[in-house]
């Protein structure tokens, strides 16, 4: 098949969103499909040099470009800049592509626009990584805002439990189906020794969806305490409040400075012991099912994971590799189960990831529901 893949690489250029985008390109193309990377958001590039949104999208067509050309796709890609030039390819390339494309998916809105060429494509698939948010979102929105999704043939979610009994998020009448962020394995498997530091890479409060929903900071400070109450020392890549953090023991570095490239990303996760992650306050308090697309790079990289409960737990494996916690004590708890036998839970992680998160696995069965 020949599938466009809109993205946010430009929008927000860190390793962690890129990742998300490009294990999808990776592995749809190592099933055998055609790719073409497009994004198309109306918005300004994120420019971290001057910290500031840029109305000259130079930095962030560069930076997907450099993100892109290692791995072969360096002329698959079109960033369409807020005030309509494309960069990288043209217009009518990218309008060439899509003549024939089967499959447009929509990536945690890489476009929010439904030009012509888009819209003629036979399948039409948002994917969307910010569960409840986006539904809540969709509930008190404009008409134009729902009319977007009605235009796509399949949603999905990374929500495990929206549209189900276990969450009570209003979803209308759109169905959700359940998929995971697809892991490219090869990239992340690492003979690394880690470092003795369990470590997360967070925000603590996005810009987005401010009207309708709760950030990370409301469910981390319940845990603000925890390095005191345990010899396991932490570190955290965060956009946030470092002073106050490192006042409770948390050790911290800048996320934004980890995440400039997608290979000091990789860098910092490899080199972890285990992720300690939670989650924010909205995915918890609807227990949407969310689960994180930085978590199962953890797991990629035989790195364990101890992260906060949204739901996740009826559909993954707990206990060894990946561990849940739903309080300071089992937290706690945790981090001993993890370091009293830490071999085995890292070949645990690995095989979680394989099992539940390998894009050999996860990809054609979104595939057979969006091509329907």
């Amino acid at each position: 098949m020949k599938i466009l893949v809109a993205g946010i690489i430009a929008r927000y250029p860190f390793g962690g969103v890129t990742w998300c985008s490009l294990m999808y390109l990776l592995g749809l193309r190592a099933l055998g499909h055609e790719v073409f990377y497009i994004e198309d958001t109306g918005e300004c590039v994120y420019d971290p040099v001057q910290n500031t949104r840029a109305t000259d999208p130079s930095y962030g067509t560069s930076y997907i470009h450099n993100a892109l050309e290692p791995f072969g796709l360096g002329d698959r890609w079109a960033f369409v800049n807020y005030d309509g030039t494309y960069h990288g390819r043209s217009a009518e390339d990218v309008r060439r592509y899509c003549a024939d494309a089967d499959l447009f998916l929509n990536l945690s809105g890489g476009s929010w626009f439904w030009r012509d060429e888009y819209a003629r494509i036979p399948s039409k698939a948002f994917i969307d990584s910010d569960p409840a948010f986006t539904q809540l979102a969709i509930a008190k929105a404009e008409p134009w805002y729902v009319e977007f999704f009605r235009r796509f043939d399949h949603l999905f979610t990374f929500g495990s439990n929206i549209g189900t009994a276990a969450s009570p998020v209003p979803t209308g009448d759109f169905i959700w189906h359940k998929t995971w962020q697809p892991v490219t394995l090869d990239e992340w498997r690492t003979d690394a020794a880690p470092r003795d530091r369990f470590t997360t890479v967070m925000t603590w409060q996005i810009e987005s969806f401010i009207d309708v929903g709760g950030n990370k900071d409301q469910e981390f400070i319940k845990y603000i305490d925890l390095p005191s109450r345990t010899t396991q020392p932490f570190e955290l890549a965060i956009n946030g409040p470092q002073a106050l953090l490192r006042e409770h023991g948390w050790a911290t570095v800048d996320a934004m400075g980890i995440s400039r490239s997608l290979w000091d990303y990789r860098d910092f996760i490899q080199r972890s012991k285990a992720e300690f992650g939670v989650a924010k306050h909205t995915y918890v308090a609807t227990r949407s099912g969310w689960f994180s697309d930085r978590t199962a790079c953890y797991l990629a990289a035989g790195r364990p994971a101890l992260v906060q409960d949204t739901g996740w737990t009826a559909h993954l494996p707990s206990g060894e590799g990946l561990l849940a916690f739903s309080s300071p004590e089992e937290a706690l708890a945790g981090i001993d189960r993890i370091n009293g036998d830490y071999d085995r839970h890292a070949r645990c992680a690995a095989d979680i990831a394989r099992d539940h998160f390998g894009a050999d696995r996860v990809l054609p069965a979104l595939l057979e529901v969006a091509c329907r």
